[in-house]
């Protein structure tokens, strides 16, 4: 496993850490214990030593089986990323309850990287005026917390904001491939680089889409790499930046954790040839939406109650990275079945008032088809 040290920490984090969101889970939702405690076991062998999880994860199952699990290893072996969900958080007292509440579900007496979830502008705005930043500064001050950051959920702008704001441990930042514009971006990571504050990366994968392309795309990228995954491109794209100091995947199987710690254990970043070849993807995958839809809501409302942009969305996204398991998620969760293509009459008003002049009708009939396939696909 290969380490790299976290700015002015002075850890020596593993560039892969482990991301506990997705543990694999039971039939009625649970955390599949038994195999989820063999995943982390292997991973704390072969050497990873960060481990990230909130307090919503799981439904807030993550955070004491996590620390049940961890709590058979020497405190002193591995690294705790644990987080302040600003949702609750009214008052004080309310971020110093669900504090003190993690610390008891896992198992502790204190947290290596504390973080302000998913901050965005008001958000932000909310934590600043109860004073939960300097209550976490006190945490850390008091030994509770060893160091202090934030994950970021919104534009370039409130990015810079936040992380000029104040002297931070760490930040933590959406970043892979394809989102290199998105969020805080490529300009985001840029600019912490420039601060000398460490990055960590979630989403190196786009929620898990860049580890399965189209088959002509995969083929490319085997033609020139036979022994490696599709993934390990993602992960080796974002690792490979001077600045990021782990890598978070949130491994749901054996099988993807073996390929992970291939690809970060002797890690090589992307030659020139191979950093030639990812940024050509972008273009590649984007050109093989399944029709033009721009999300800009002229067809909207609809009469008969279709979400016609977000059926639009899951359908291209599909059609760009074909990752079936994603894609069955997105549709049986994502869509309310009031909103879905199935209750279009073929009225028409949509298509007449269409930028794009889309044949929104024809397309509608197509995706439900087509979606509707995926997931009776994955459940013989």
């Amino acid at each position: 496993m290969d380490y790299r040290i976290v700015g002015k920490t002075n850890v020596s984090a593993s560039l892969l850490g482990y991301g506990c969101m997705r543990f694999p889970t039971t039939a009625d939702g649970e955390i599949d214990e038994v195999k989820a405690e063999k995943l982390l076991d292997t991973a704390y062998e072969n050497g990873v030593n960060y481990f990230d999880t909130a307090y919503y994860y799981h439904s807030g199952k993550s955070e004491p089986f996590v620390g049940k699990v961890l709590s058979k290893y020497d405190r002193g072996s591995y690294y705790i990323a644990d987080k302040l969900p600003h949702w609750p958080v009214k008052t004080l007292d309310n971020a110093k309850r669900i504090f003190n509440k993690q610390l008891e579900r896992l198992q502790t007496d204190y947290i290596d990287f504390y973080l302000l979830h998913s901050l965005d502008k008001a958000a932000w705005k909310r934590l600043s005026e109860l004073g939960v930043p300097e209550y976490c500064e006190s945490l850390k001050a008091e030994g509770k917390i060893k160091y202090f950051g934030f994950s970021f959920h919104d534009d370039y702008e409130v990015f810079e904001e936040i992380l000029t704001s104040r002297a931070w441990d760490f930040c933590q930042i959406q970043l892979n491939y394809m989102d290199t514009e998105h969020q805080a971006g490529m300009k985001g990571y840029e600019l912490a680089e420039k601060m000398g504050i460490p990055v960590i990366i979630m989403e190196p994968l786009k929620g898990g889409k860049l580890a399965t392309l189209p088959e002509d795309l995969t083929e490319e990228l085997k033609k020139h790499n036979p022994d490696a995954s599709v993934a390990s491109w993602g992960f080796r794209w974002v690792a490979g930046l001077p600045n990021v100091k782990v890598v978070l995947s949130g491994m749901t199987t054996m099988e993807q954790l073996e390929d992970n710690l291939k690809t970060f254990s002797g890690f090589k970043p992307l030659t020139e040839e191979e950093q030639q070849i990812v940024a050509s993807l972008p273009e590649k995958i984007k050109r093989k939406v399944n029709n033009e839809c721009t999300n800009c809501k002229y067809c909207m409302p609809c009469p008969s109650g279709v979400d016609i942009p977000k059926n639009f969305r899951v359908w291209n996204e599909y059609g760009m990275f074909r990752n079936k398991q994603a894609i069955a998620w997105q549709w049986e969760n994502e869509i309310d079945e009031d909103e879905k293509a199935s209750n279009c009459v073929a009225c028409g008003q949509c298509e007449e008032a269409c930028p794009q002049h889309i044949r929104i009708i024809e397309d509608l009939s197509r995706l439900q088809k087509e979606l509707d396939s995926v997931v009776e696909s994955l459940k013989r």
